[in-house]
């Protein structure tokens, strides 16, 4: 005879709650979002529900990818537990939406919240230092978004310092370990200079990870400029939209921080030669009008000399004209009476010796009689 076991209400909710941890520790449910709300600004209720059944489920806001809203698809992922007062529930350990519809709506509902706070205003955005010297990098070390970066960034400029935070860029615990690599980063006492934040492309459930609201909070509060590439072109993501840049690939993001090694050298092999060849010309004109003005100056100085000369001659004739010599030559003569030159009749006297002085000699006389006019 099989004895029946008997349980008090509080044993069998002990009971049960021991089988459901041992047994189903957590699950993922996906259905359609019912009856959502938040109490106390804190707490969170909703159901999930199919054809067939709904589920409860109980949570706090930091589990909230973003706003939600019902009638999105989502993937929870909880523990179930049967509470003593308030009956059965899945306390929420992650929120994910699914299915591309929901995803892409749970995305317009968060980046119209987050728009209406000013997160993705242009004036927010800052330049990226180019070419950095530190650059933190936040991806998976095995994705192909990683060995792009980093071939494209060595190939076009190398010597960068690369630091590298090895992260999950998609499924669950990726948006919390993207948000914790935003932060170790920008505790360091020597920060980078720029992040750099990548993964390739892939489906709206690959990438939702970089829709979610504790990724965009991070990017656009990050102290340190930011650059996100994702590798897709059709939609832009809302860690995008807060980054200081976004780069279409992560190739592109390395074209973007750093140039062109060849092309640098090329160019700067084209200045030194148009340098070169604006040298060479200066030296011919610089000669060219060295010598003009050298013989802008031996005209100067001819011409100058020339006019001194002819003034020279002018004074030379002028005193030519007024010497005594020449007077003597035209017939005139100088008297002397010892060494005072007579000039008036009134300075002579009879008796008295003179000398006169021709132009080809001089003779003694002595003064027998003066007349006056």
């Amino acid at each position: 005879m099989t004895v029946e076991q008997v349980f008090s209400v509080s044993e069998f909710v002990a009971v049960l709650n021991q089988t459901l941890e041992f047994a189903y520790p957590n699950i993922v449910i996906v259905g359609e979002l019912a009856n959502f709300r938040v109490s106390k600004s804190r707490w969170v209720y909703f159901d999930l529900k199919d054809e067939s059944a709904t589920v409860k489920f109980f949570g706090t806001v930091y589990m909230l990818p973003g706003p939600l809203e019902d009638g999105l698809l989502l993937q929870v992922r909880g523990a179930p537990r049967l509470h003593p007062q308030f009956g059965f529930s899945v306390n929420v350990q992650n929120i994910q939406p699914v299915g591309r519809g929901s995803l892409k709506r749970a995305a317009a509902l968060l980046e119209a919240k987050l728009r209406a706070e000013g997160l993705f205003e242009p004036q927010r955005k800052r330049l990226l230092p180019h070419p950095p010297q530190q650059i933190g990098l936040i991806t998976s070390r095995e994705s192909a978004a990683y060995h792009d970066f980093m071939k494209i960034l060595n190939d076009r400029w190398g010597g960068v310092e690369v630091t590298l935070a090895d992260v999950q860029v998609q499924g669950e615990a990726s948006p919390v370990q993207i948000v914790r690599a935003i932060k170790y980063f920008n505790e360091q006492a020597l920060a980078p200079e720029v992040l750099i934040i990548t993964r390739g492309g892939g489906s709206a459930e690959d990438l939702a990870a970089f829709n979610t609201e504790q990724v965009t909070r991070a990017v656009a509060a990050s102290r340190i400029p930011t650059l996100v590439a994702i590798g897709h072109e059709v939609d832009i993501s809302l860690a995008e939209l807060a980054a200081d840049q976004r780069a279409s690939t992560p190739s592109n993001a390395a074209q973007l921080l750093v140039p062109d090694k060849h092309y640098e050298l090329d160019r700067l092999k084209a200045n030194h030669e148009s340098l070169g060849q604006l040298l060479s010309d200066l030296v011919a004109n610089g000669k060219l009008l060295l010598n003009q003005q050298v013989v802008q100056l031996n005209q100067l100085i001819t011409q100058y000399l020339t006019q001194q000369n002819a003034f020279l001659n002018s004074k030379i004739g002028l005193l030519e004209a007024l010497s005594p010599q020449n007077a003597l030559k035209r017939g005139y003569a100088i008297i002397h009476k010892g060494t005072k030159a007579i000039i008036s009749v009134q300075q002579l006297h009879p008796e008295d010796d003179i000398s006169i002085q021709l132009a080809d000699g001089g003779a003694n006389a002595t003064i027998t009689g003066i007349s006056i006019r």
